[in-house]
């Protein structure tokens, strides 16, 4: 039995594989509309919700950033060009995803200050304390085993250090998660159709967001992998929360 309901929401239910393997087929799969899907599902919110993530993360001045599920960069991209750290690190298990990002740091002439390389979270690459900060930008949720994933990005911060974390939740206001219900069910499917993009990850999106630990039990998780503090901030009517911890 998985420790949340999350690690039990698969993007192919009838499919033998692991989620961990199935995540990485469905994002190989939607690489080429993931960044349009993005700004269609968020209403270009998305954009907005990691320059706050990142006006926090640069508050502790990182010299070096782990940003662990980069899909195609952006978070990334964005993060470098705020701070201007000494190096970035992405990791994500899609490598068309990679390849993506790495087409576009190139394009930014970014390649001499962030890598991106094939990662899974489970087991991370790099020693322990080895940077000075992690992200993790609508990611998390998609952990085969949420506390190991979280555990393993403690593992590698430095003391002291910190993890910014932006993912999607169910809005706890009844209006608003009235109008997100509506969002999710029948207008991102639509624009999935229109996009000729894999349908089945934009029914596991929903699912997958709906199942997520939220705010404080979130919170509790953190603290409990080895995170000090935990600071929590919703944004746009409640549908994007983020977590910023100190270690």
């Amino acid at each position: 039995m998985s420790d949340f309901k999350c690690e039990e929401v698969m993007p192919f239910e009838s499919s033998a594989s692991g989620k961990t393997q199935q995540i990485e087929q469905m994002f190989d799969d939607i690489a080429p509309h993931y960044d349009i899907m993005n700004r269609l599902m968020s209403l270009g919110q998305d954009k907005s919700w990691r320059q706050k993530a990142i006006k926090r993360l640069k508050q502790t001045n990182p010299n070096t950033i782990l940003d662990v599920a980069t899909g195609t960069a952006d978070f990334a991209l964005s993060a470098y060009d705020a701070i201007q750290p000494a190096r970035i690190v992405g990791v994500d298990i899609s490598e068309e995803m990679i390849r993506v990002g790495e087409k576009k740091v190139k394009a930014a002439k970014k390649s001499d200050f962030i890598d991106l390389m094939r990662a899974d979270s489970m087991d991370l690459p790099f020693d322990s304390q080895s940077f000075d900060a992690a992200t993790v930008a609508f990611g998390v949720r998609n952990f085969e085993s949420l506390e190991k994933g979280l555990t393993e990005i403690c593992r590698v911060v430095r003391d002291g250090g910190s993890l910014a974390i932006l993912e999607l939740s169910v809005p706890t206001n009844p209006f608003y998660r009235f109008g997100y219900r509506i969002f999710t069910k029948i207008f991102i499917p639509i624009m999935a159709k229109i996009l000729k993009t894999n349908s089945t990850a934009y029914s596991y999106l929903p699912e997958s967001i709906d199942a997520f630990p939220q705010g404080e039990v979130m919170k509790e998780l953190l603290l409990k992998v080895g995170f000090k503090s935990v600071e929590i901030r919703k944004y746009t009517m409640q549908t994007c929360t983020f977590y910023f911890a100190t270690k």
